[in-house]
């Protein structure tokens, strides 16, 4: 039991990511999507239209099945009521017919009786002749069945089957789409937040250097005690702003756990968060719609559902055509009645063809089957405006990596101004040539610009991400599919 016991925590330990564990967003991923729940239920329809589509196929095969009953009878069967005597026959040479052997009268004439001949001779059928014990009946058969014909049905739900695996994995790939979109825009924000902490830190840092100034600045008569509240709003300002990012940090820790599928309270930190490499993204400057189309796997889960209902439109058809098959059986009975009837087991095999020619339905079939073709209509009618909903998706999406690049290179130019902004803010107040306000002024440009740079920067790489989804090629650029 203490064994157990061990190994239990052992298993637990393994399975738990250990503390302070640095997380790359490539590993990131990967937990992401072993462990996200609609993925799993994904790959599990996978699965089950994979057993569909062999369920499908078996129906060009021969069906065999086996049939036994037993029935337990109160009463014997009887075929007559009483002994029956039955008149007899001779043969007649000079007529060379039979006759019936009947009592005659003196003057040769048959002898009627209750306005019937009576016979001479008479042949006894006993009642017991015709009772057949029937209390245990004992029934089995085997039967083969063989579609030859069947309107065209089975082939129609085979090619259903194989277009609804196929829509199963699409589904799959688009979820592993949205998980790696989802993880990516939850990791880049802890990365975002955890270098805007480190930001206010700075800034609370730089106003309490201020502070420290301008109240020494005070005792010597040089500023104002305004002057030293204001600076004194503005800390406990960035304190609070401090905090709050500090709290906005911690939940998204937690949000990005929960989408890896590991405790909410892991401690963890990520590659990116000390430094964030600048990335390396090349804006796109064009791109093909056919190819988007190709690479697109809702599309291609459209394109498979018109195909699912035109097969379906031909499964209804193939109730107004005729249906073939051949039938085999062997059959068993007890009591048999094959060489009289016996009490045991006795049977034959036996071999035919059917055939079902629908001849009047009331135009039943001809409206299920119009039906059916009406919704493949509709299904081309909803890939044709997905197409048009995917164009404009994606031109939004290119215009905005594009305003996502022009605003990093901006922000980054704005964040070398404030920067020499702010070391001639500082000089001129030690100089005593600009006022406290002037460097709050200062600092408050230098908080934005950093703050405005890490947006971008962020933005940047959710826009990259996002257009390579919108262009169906997410999964083959992060190498997981």
């Amino acid at each position: 039991m203490r064994i157990k016991l061990i190994l239990s925590f052992l298993l637990v330990a393994i399975s738990l990511p250990s503390q302070g564990e640095e997380f790359s967003l490539d590993s990131c991923r990967r937990m992401a999507l072993a462990n996200n729940k609609r993925l799993k239920m994904a790959n599990e329809k996978v699965e089950k239209t994979g057993f569909l589509r062999r369920e499908s196929r078996a129906a060009y095969l021969p069906a065999i099945d086996a049939e036994a009953s037993y029935v337990y009878n109160q009463k014997k069967l009887a075929l007559i009521e009483e002994d029956a005597k039955l008149p007899t026959m001779s043969f007649d040479a000079s007529s060379g017919k039979y006759g019936y052997n009947l009592v005659t009268t003196p003057d040769g004439s048959p002898l009627i009786v209750n306005g019937q001949p009576v016979p001479s001779q008479v042949a006894l059928l006993p009642k017991s002749a015709l009772t057949y014990d029937i209390h245990n009946v004992f029934a089995g058969a085997v039967t083969l069945t063989q579609p030859i014909f069947m309107g065209g049905r089975i082939r129609a739900m085979n090619e259903i089957t194989k277009y609804a695996e196929e829509i199963a994995m699409r589904e799959r790939d688009m979820a592993i789409e949205d998980i790696i979109y989802d993880v990516d825009a939850a990791y880049w924000q802890v990365v975002s937040l955890k270098a805007k902490e480190r930001l206010a830190r700075s800034y609370v840092a730089l106003l309490d250097t201020l502070s420290h100034n301008v109240n020494a600045m005070v005792a010597q008569g040089i500023a104002t005690k305004a002057d030293a509240l204001n600076v004194a709003v503005k800390a406990n300002e960035a304190n609070v702003d401090m905090v709050k990012v500090e709290n906005g940090l911690s939940l998204s820790r937690m949000q990005l756990a929960r989408l890896c599928g590991i405790p909410l309270n892991s401690v963890f930190t990520l590659k990116d968060e000390g430094s964030p490499v600048e990335p390396d993204i090349v804006p796109m400057t064009g791109y093909n719609i056919n190819d988007v189309y190709r690479n697109r796997n809702d599309v291609k889960a459209l394109e498979l559902a018109v195909k699912v209902y035109d097969n379906k439109a031909n499964a209804e058809r193939s109730s107004m055509l005729p249906q073939v098959a051949i039938v085999g059986a062997y059959s068993v009975t007890n009591p048999s009645s094959f060489n009289g009837f016996k009490n045991e087991f006795g049977g034959m095999f036996s071999i035919g063809a059917m055939i079902k020619i629908p001849i009047w339905h009331w135009g039943g079939n001809y409206n299920k089957y119009k039906a059916a073709k009406s919704e493949t209509v509709i299904r081309r009618l909803e890939l044709e405006n997905a197409k048009d909903m995917i164009a404009l998706q994606v031109s939004q999406a290119s215009f905005k990596m594009q305003e996502a690049v022009k605003m990093y290179t901006a922000t980054h130019t704005n964040l070398k101004k404030a920067e020499e902004n702010l070391r001639t803010a500082r000089l001129g107040f030690r100089e005593g040539m600009l006022a406290a306000d002037d460097v709050l002024a200062a600092q408050t440009a230098w908080l934005k610009s950093h703050s405005e740079a890490i947006d971008a920067e962020i933005d940047m790489r959710l826009c990259n991400v996002y257009l390579a989804k919108v262009l169906g090629n997410l999964a083959q650029e992060v190498n997981l599919k």
